[in-house]
């Protein structure tokens, strides 16, 4: 099969078709894959968390271990029914070699499997291989549109018994949508901090944003992006220590230099910075439209192509090694501030 269209995609999660036994969920939209991915093991499961029937897999052991995948996928559960495998952060595994022999190969009466990976391009390796079968399908999760938001944001409010008005409605798409996972935490926490009201206001949104720490994740972006390093010092840490997972952080600030990269294309066509940031969609808070306008004029389309690359690369590391995730989060960021720094200095001159 070919990849789902956008259109497609939604009704396909909700419901996927009995005679598809093999999905994957990638994009740079980290917390979309997740999301998605945790919707069909659900959806396929019954909703019911048994290891007989529902198996977990995390994608570093998958990748060391091909044959796994194919045991676990043959494996006739021991009650009947279908078998749900699921590998989890499968970003930045060769997991080819353990999905290849799985292709053709899988009865969906009796197994369905779900594989999450991260941004793949089109006509290569694993995304190649799963459009090429007639029986699996390719979901792509990108950023979030702002149609996308706006429906998140309904499920939320209305199932919050709230509703949001059209002014705290924009002042809210303008913080979200680098990943949906950390979007759809912002509009649940917005909702408890509306509860007993019937109206969220922008009031609400302005009280919110920040409430986990002084220092949001936005600023982080903006830092490094501006090249101000006495502001990013200790800012991940602090981030970190109020249950902020620095991937997730990074995953943040490679949607933002995607938009950025995409931007600073339509700059370089001729069109001023403050246009293309006033137009953007979905829209940018209103505090930070001048600091995205001043890094579309530090960042060149090459520079941001190589961080693109580096906060990609660091996003997968971070969620392979948590332990380290602070520290080679910290370096990538670090690295990219002194960049935007130099650049501020050669154009100053």
């Amino acid at each position: 099969m070919v990849a789902l269209k956008a259109g497609e995609v939604e009704r396909f999660v909700a419901a996927p078709p009995a005679d598809v036994p093999l999905v994957l969920v990638f994009g740079p939209d980290v917390g979309l894959v997740s999301e998605r991915a945790a919707t069909l093991a659900a959806v396929a499961s019954g909703g019911v968390d048994d290891p007989f029937s529902l198996v977990k897999l995390d994608g570093g052991d998958v990748a060391s271990d091909p044959a796994r995948l194919i045991d676990e996928a043959m494996t006739v559960p021991l009650f009947g029914g279908r078998r749900v495998v699921w590998v989890r952060d499968g970003a930045g595994r060769n997991l080819s070699p353990a999905v290849e022999p799985l292709l053709g190969q899988i009865d969906p009466a009796t197994a369905f499997v779900v594989i999450e990976a991260g941004d793949l391009k089109k006509g290569t390796g694993l995304r190649k291989k799963i459009e090429g079968d007639r029986q699996a399908v390719a979901i792509a999760c990108y950023a979030d549109a702002e149609r996308d938001l706006d429906r998140m944001i309904d499920q939320e409010v209305t199932g919050a018994g709230l509703s949001i008005s059209r002014e705290a409605r924009q002042a809210l798409l303008g913080l979200l949508g680098a990943d949906r996972l950390a979007s759809r935490g912002e509009v649940r926490k917005l909702c408890l901090y509306a509860h007993g009201r019937e109206r969220i206001e922008t009031a609400d949104v302005e009280a919110i944003i920040g409430e986990a720490s002084a220092f949001a994740v936005d600023e982080l972006i903006d830092a490094t992006a501006l090249g101000r390093i006495d502001t990013l010092d200790h800012g991940l840490e602090r981030l970190e220590a109020t249950g902020q997972r620095p991937d997730v952080i990074a995953g943040a600030a490679l949607r933002h230099f995607q938009f950025l990269a995409r931007a600073r294309a339509v700059v370089d066509r001729g069109v001023s910075p403050s246009q293309v940031v006033d137009g953007a969609r979905p829209p940018i808070f209103y505090k930070r439209k001048d600091l995205v306008t001043r890094q579309l004029g530090l960042w060149s389309s090459p520079d941001l192509a190589r961080a693109g690359e580096r906060l990609a690369r660091v996003v997968a590391d971070a969620r392979q090694s948590p332990a380290l995730s602070t520290a080679l989060v910290s370096d990538v960021f670090l690295t990219l501030a002194r960049v935007a720094r130099a650049r501020g200095r050669s154009a100053r001159r």
